[in-house]
């Protein structure tokens, strides 16, 4: 080998190496909210107990098959000009041997791959929570379909904090309201297409109280990277608790944040309670919007602060003008006193 070849295929060692290395620090993680290697729910343990085995059984195969190929690169590589491999012309034992293995091993990975699919399709029945699940460009909406509005204009709906009990089963009937969407908390359970006009069905449940991070899972245009989730798990007396907090009306603002709402907000929010504040379904619905620890799809902590960047110039935290219709959080051109209003009252609606 010249000393020029010598130096590039050190020059590829080190190079395979360093990239072997950066790929390994940037997989490692302390604190990883959405690690599915690290379930919690049922579901996500289901799927967690078909991998493990599936994957160390694919690495031993691998691992045989890759060096019995190196081997036999190896040890059977031409020598000379004059060599010829040696003509083998079957050997019925090994073919039979190398039929059945596999054949085995398909039969042992597919039957409990089968049996898991079968179970984690099956709904739950009894005292389970049932939420209708329906993705926006680019946030998410839960409508409580158990929970009816002391009004009787309907259920009760929240936007991307998905807030459940622990020690239940919750069904989520998933679907789209424009583009194909993917529900996906990767420690509770795993993703589930949003479809416009078609219902799919995830099941979940949370064993201990907990915040578990998600996002849309399906590229949905300029802000999917922004259109996160967080599903919170209370115990039972504290959900409940929460539900009987957000079934209630809105703070009735002063008239002339009234006024401005109906001008700007009211077109594409919901106020329950409100004149003039109901029915709007492009946003999200903001009766009990500070109760929420984020918004803006779960990007931005809920803060007076981040609130009044948001409605002095939402584009610039969050890419929302590729949409169909048009920006789907416009600048409305606020004043900064009309902003401070807005936030100070946005932050009273807890």
């Amino acid at each position: 080998m010249t000393g020029r070849n010598a130096r590039r295929v050190r020059r590829g060692f080190w190079t395979a190496l360093l990239t072997l290395l950066g790929l390994v620090a940037v997989a490692c993680a302390k604190n990883a909210p959405q690690d599915t290697l690290a379930p919690v729910g049922p579901v996500a343990e289901q799927a967690d107990n078909l991998f493990r085995p599936v994957f160390w059984i694919a690495t031993v195969i691998f691992v045989l098959v890759e060096g019995m190929l190196v081997y036999a690169v190896w040890r059977f590589r031409r020598r000379s000009d004059a060599d010829a491999p040696k003509q083998i012309h079957g050997n019925t034992r090994l073919e039979i041997f190398w039929t059945i293995l596999p054949a085995v091993l398909l039969a042992g990975i597919g039957v409990p791959t089968v049996v898991t699919i079968f179970d984690v399709a099956e709904r739950p029945v009894g005292n389970v929570v049932n939420v209708k699940v329906t993705g926006h460009q680019w946030w998410w909406e839960y409508e409580y379909m158990d929970v009816k509005l002391p009004d009787g204009s309907g259920n009760l709906k929240t936007a991307n904090e998905l807030v459940i009990p622990t020690g239940r089963w919750v069904n989520l009937d998933v679907t789209s309201a424009d583009v194909i969407h993917s529900f996906w908390v990767p420690k509770l359970a795993g993703k589930q297409d949003a479809i416009p006009g078609t219902t799919n069905f995830i099941k979940m449940q949370a064993p201990a109280p907990g915040v578990y991070e998600g996002q849309c899972a399906e590229y949905c245009a300029l802000s999917h990277a922004n259109m996160l989730l967080r599903v919170i798990a209370h115990p039972p007396a504290e959900f409940d608790a929460w539900v009987n907090r957000q079934v209630r009306p809105a703070v009735r603002p002063s008239q002339g944040v009234v006024d401005r709402f109906v001008n700007t907000c009211f077109a594409c929010h919901t106020l329950r309670g409100i004149e003039s504040g109901g029915g709007a379904t492009i946003g999200p619905d903001l009766t009990h919007f500070a109760s929420r620890g984020r918004f803006a799809g779960s990007v931005l902590e809920l803060t007076a602060e981040n609130l009044a960047a948001w409605l002095d110039n939402p584009d610039a935290l969050k890419p929302l003008a590729d949409h169909p219709r048009g920006p789907t959080m416009p600048d409305y051109g606020l004043t900064r006193e009309e902003i401070d209003a807005m936030v100070a009252y946005l932050m009273s609606l807890e």
